[in-house]
């Protein structure tokens, strides 16, 4: 037990570090030596837990990936009727407590790899709901829901990376999430001031 919790404090505090100086100097900049030293971790220690700077981006945004399934699961089948906003406001709040990491993740740090693995993860998980919900509605999509899912995630983690680069508090979780579902429900014709008989 004592040495779970000592694991979990050592990738946490390299998990911790890595983004500090990402944000600070930037991705590429960055040496093991001075992620061990920010962490107060030796060399050893962390070459216990991963081989190369890359192999910890990778390890920390898989944890992340992991942490927010766990938080949008349980809303992904009340979504199944049409689209409530509560998943996309679970992952907004889970933005604002990750802030940095989502950060430097949207902005492709790290050869874009983490950014192409949190981008594939989050269309495999939506376009599985757009296919189910269309099942279960008896509905057949007019595009691909894969497409669709590509477009949804696209256009959000653009939107998200704004926000959140962007003055805390420019905008609330509740007001983005808001803004973002009614035009997941009406489109860009309608949110740029046109009726569908325009």
């Amino acid at each position: 037990m004592a040495e779970d919790r000592r694991t979990r404090r050592t990738r946490r505090a390299l998990r911790d570090a890595l983004v500090a100086l990402v944000m600070e100097r930037g991705y590429a900049a960055l040496t093991v030596e001075d992620i061990t030293e920010r962490a107060d971790v030796a060399r050893a220690t962390f070459y216990s837990h991963c081989r190369d700077k890359d192999a910890l981006f990778t390890r920390v945004t898989t944890d992340l990936l992991q942490e927010l399934g766990e938080r949008l699961q349980p809303l992904a089948d009340k979504s199944d009727t049409g689209f409530t906003g509560e998943p996309l406001l679970a992952l907004l709040h889970h933005a604002e407590e990750e802030r940095d990491l989502y950060r430097v993740i949207l902005r492709g740090e790290g050869d874009g790899k983490p950014l192409r693995m949190f981008t594939e993860e989050a269309v495999r998980r939506i376009s599985a709901v757009f296919r189910r919900r269309a099942e279960q509605n008896h509905r057949e999509p007019r595009i691909d829901p894969e497409v669709i899912a590509r477009a949804w995630v696209g256009e959000h983690f653009a939107v998200m990376q704004w926000w959140l680069e962007g003055e805390e508090g420019r905008m609330p979780a509740e007001g983005l999430a808001e803004l973002l579902l009614g035009l997941s429900r009406h489109g860009r014709y309608w949110a740029s001031g046109f009726d569908p008989a325009d």
